[in-house]
């Protein structure tokens, strides 16, 4: 019955997030739990893989606890509603990726340059509209992962805690998991959990790109098969490879971030990102979530008293 509570649960998340969004920032819990971690980096931050591991294991343990005081207040159910609503973020990701398609549309180049870095990470004082798409495609997909699949995933696997714990891994890998002479040692641990916890989610998603686009999916699968290695994440290369053949683009190549290069590699065999693009994106992140969405519901309500417990839930 944990199962199906849990499923039905990481759904119902789901649904959260599309109709209420997110809270403010002054008021956001990833947005806190983010001060929290800065604030006790300040304090405990040394050069070495054993102090990034006690971060780490601090930082997740801490979300783990407060995704079980939520299961006792809210419930399995509930409490699984409310943190996969609050660890999603697809509705504030298709709003910024609109708003950048926004400012191409309009020719303004250097507005949409400026509202590229709420998505991006990279350098973008010189990139063309070609390019700024580029971003803003590969940022949906990449996003479309860590932001929401894999918190329904795990939101399935374990309810609040788990779905939590995503978060707070995620989070870390976001502030420490960077190659810099800082973070090499110290972020480690972040970095190759963060892998580890997407792994599953990102192939699934990839499948549910191919399940969405079924006359392209042998091209998809192939895509990814092919081209996912090129790219230095062990995750983002098969999603965005994914997104790639199935909008029929070609993404990928080189990258400025900071006063670092870095050669992502060719995703796909398409033509290069117009502005167009980037609405076609976010409506497939919207059909790709929306399908594993339902899957999981169906999961949960075929699931041993998945029924019983939606019925109490109801009535």
């Amino acid at each position: 019955r944990g199962c199906a509570v849990n499923a039905l649960g990481a759904a119902g998340g789901v649904v959260l997030d599309a109709v209420a969004g997110e809270p403010p920032r002054r008021c956001h819990p990833v947005a806190a739990y983010g001060s929290m971690m800065t604030a006790l980096e300040r304090r405990s931050y040394r050069d070495g893989r054993r102090a990034g591991v006690v971060h780490l294991a601090i930082g997740v343990g801490s979300a783990v606890v407060t995704g079980w005081c939520c299961r006792r207040v809210l419930g399995p159910l509930w409490s699984t509603v409310v943190a996969t609503g609050v660890a999603s973020a697809g509705r504030m990701l298709d709003g910024e990726a609109l708003a950048v398609g926004d400012h191409l549309v309009a020719r303004d180049l250097g507005a949409a340059r400026s509202a590229l870095s709420a998505l991006a990470g990279r350098r973008a004082d010189d990139l063309d509209e070609s390019e700024v798409a580029r971003a803003v495609v590969e940022s949906v997909a990449e996003n479309s992962v860590d932001a929401v699949v894999s918190s329904i995933f795990w939101a399935a696997i374990g309810g609040a805690p788990a779905v939590l714990a995503h978060r707070a891994v995620n989070t870390l890998d976001a502030m420490v998991g960077h190659r810099t002479d800082r973070y090499e040692r110290f972020g480690r641990a972040s970095a190759r959990l963060d892998d580890l916890a997407n792994f599953v989610p990102a192939r699934l998603a990839a499948l549910s790109v191919a399940m969405c686009r079924p006359r392209s999916a042998g091209l998809i699968m192939r895509t990814v098969r092919r081209d996912a290695g090129r790219h230095p994440s062990p995750n983002g290369g098969v999603i965005e490879a994914a997104y790639a053949a199935a909008l029929g683009l070609r993404l990928g190549g080189v990258n400025r971030y900071g006063d670092e290069i870095e050669d992502r590699g060719t995703l796909g065999d398409g033509r290069s990102p117009v502005a167009a693009d980037i609405t076609a994106a976010v409506r497939l992140r919207r059909h790709t979530t929306a399908l594993i969405a339902a899957s999981v519901a169906l999961l949960g309500l075929a699931a041993p008293g998945g029924r019983v417990r939606w019925q109490r839930v109801r009535f």
